[in-house]
């Protein structure tokens, strides 16, 4: 048996991917890797890639400022994650009595078949990463300020259900779920993928979940758009093969982990073999976090295609939702007469 903090894996699963693990390092990029390029001579992007991981966000807090797995402990996470697939696509027991009556048994939603989480731990520099976030050494996102806990709190009050306005991005279909978008861009449980297409003076990225397109202008002379815009308004330019790219001026409705509109994302993007790119990322918004924050996760070139994402086609969900709302008012003003 091994034990991750409080995680026990039997030792039997390590040794199922051990050798695939161990195969993916040996592709990792090595010093001295050169990157296609462009005919203007900047490094060559272009392509589907997938950043989808094992690896959380934020580090488990019994991990304390550890920031690398051992192999074999990134081994028995991608066999366990591997394992919770294959038991969840087990069928049915056609003789299994019903559940009981109380408490209410689970509905559920997706089942793992459906979802497209990422199996593997990500590795950078030859380490199995405990946490995207690299520092604060903890690996866990600063604190948020006081203003940004009152902001959060407003946002969270029975307003929601007065009109579509106050549920989520996602569930209005303007922004893709959790931060897939960005900046910064992060997986969620599935369409975890990103076409990069590149021109001259521009990089686009489009994104498959709700189909978001960043649009980079390329230039260190360029100045930022005032307006605010739908994942902010970006600007990269070239250092050496990286392209680092500044994201300002966010809409006030979209939000990531409680930060304001004035957030700054600097991203870094460093291809380091034809297969893997480098993606970091720096939060600095002192209205929102206490300190800035940085996270790293490797992007994977796959030959496949990104398909059209129809968000919420034929979806009840969202009327349903208000309407239920109205529901409650009448009765409560009809109890009260």
């Amino acid at each position: 048996m091994m034990q991750i903090g409080k995680l026990v894996f039997p030792s039997s699963c390590v040794s199922l991917t051990l050798f695939l693990l161990t195969t993916f390092a040996l592709g990792a990029g090595a010093e001295g890797y050169q990157p296609p390029r462009l005919a203007d001579g900047s490094p060559d992007f272009q392509g589907i890639w997938r950043n989808a991981t094992a690896t959380p966000l934020e580090r488990a807090p019994t991990l304390g400022t550890r920031r690398a797995f051992s192999e074999e402990e990134a081994a028995a996470i991608r066999a366990a994650a591997l394992k919770r697939v294959a038991d969840d696509a087990k069928p049915t027991d056609p003789d299994a009595p019903p559940p009981a009556a109380e408490p209410l048994p689970p509905v559920g939603n997706y089942n793992l078949f459906w979802t497209d989480r990422g199996m593997s731990v990500a590795q950078i520099d030859g380490e199995y990463r405990t946490s995207i976030i690299i520092d604060p050494p903890d690996g866990r996102i600063p604190d948020l300020t006081a203003s940004a806990r009152a902001r959060m709190a407003e946002r969270r009050g029975p307003e929601r259900s007065d009109g579509p306005e106050g549920r989520s991005l996602g569930e209005r279909c303007l922004l893709s779920f959790g931060s897939l978008s960005g900046p910064p861009m992060l997986p969620v449980m599935y369409n975890s993928h990103y076409q990069f297409v590149q021109t001259p003076g521009y990089v686009m990225i489009l994104v498959e979940m709700v189909h978001d397109v960043r649009i980079i202008r390329i230039g260190e002379d360029l100045n930022h758009d005032p307006r605010r815009k739908w994942m902010g308004d970006s600007i990269g330019h070239w250092e050496g093969d990286t392209l680092v790219v500044r994201t300002t001026n966010f809409r006030p409705e979209q939000s990531f982990r409680g930060s304001s509109p004035d957030m700054v994302v600097t991203e870094r993007f460093t291809r380091v073999a034809d297969d893997k790119m480098v993606y970091r990322f720096t939060v600095d918004d002192p209205a929102a976090f206490e300190q800035p924050f940085t996270g790293e996760l490797p992007f994977t070139a796959i030959d496949e295609q990104i398909f059209e994402y129809a968000c919420h086609e034929g979806n009840y969900g969202l009327p349903g939702i208000l309407a239920g709302a109205r529901n409650e008012e009448a009765l409560a003003k009809k109890a009260g007469e």
